[in-house]
């Protein structure tokens, strides 16, 4: 058998999404998930004690194979500045909201938004990006929203923790987030220049 840590590179140069640690465990046959983590951990090791393009990182509860930062200017010319997730303004400042206050309800994010969101959320639930939680203790028991794994995988954050800290109105901080991950798409087109899109 070649050595593991070759076939581990190919699994993730191959997967189309993050491989969780426990996948790599089965398909490797290893021990236990912490030889797993090792194994990943000496294969980011590798790429990061040479200059690369490319590393490992963990993203969504799994790990792939990604571009660095800096290869950002020439992957934007290959894409042709297509963007990794495309998404207008009053989507992502719905997709904030749901972030922060998940899960929460439509007359909810309605109220920070001040405006209705329905359209919206429709759109994000078809992109996978939030999806229905159950239902709110309240009149109307109204739909709860929550973010996905693909959220996670899109926006390139591990878990939740890594979002930025809301500080005081959670609408500016929703405007702001909007804008920070408006900034961030339009630089990084990601490895593919996949485009995820939803309307206002």
């Amino acid at each position: 058998m070649p050595n593991p840590i070759d076939v581990l590179e190919a699994l993730l140069f191959a997967s189309d999404t993050p491989l969780e640690p426990d996948r790599i465990r089965e398909v490797l046959d290893l021990a236990d998930l912490e030889t797993a983590r090792a194994l990943v951990g000496e294969l980011r090791a590798r790429y990061d004690g040479v200059e690369r393009g490319l590393t490992v990182t963990e993203v969504g509860g799994g790990y792939r194979m990604v571009t660095r930062p800096e290869m950002a200017p020439w992957l934007v010319r290959l894409a042709r500045a297509r963007t990794r997730v495309r998404l207008s303004r009053p989507a992502l400042e719905t997709l904030a909201i749901v972030a922060y206050r998940q899960p929460v309800s439509r007359p909810e994010v309605d109220a920070v938004r001040g405006v209705g969101s329905e359209g919206v959320l429709e759109n994000l639930l078809e992109r996978r990006l939030i999806r229905i939680a159950g239902r709110k203790e309240a009149p109307g028991r109204p739909f709860l929203y929550e973010t996905t794994r693909e959220f996670l995988v899109a926006f390139g954050l591990r878990d939740l923790s890594d979002l930025p800290k809301a500080e005081g109105d959670l609408g500016a901080a929703a405007a702001g987030a909007a804008a920070h991950v408006q900034a961030e798409t339009q630089q990084d087109p990601g490895p593919g220049g996949t485009d995820v899109t939803a309307g206002s």
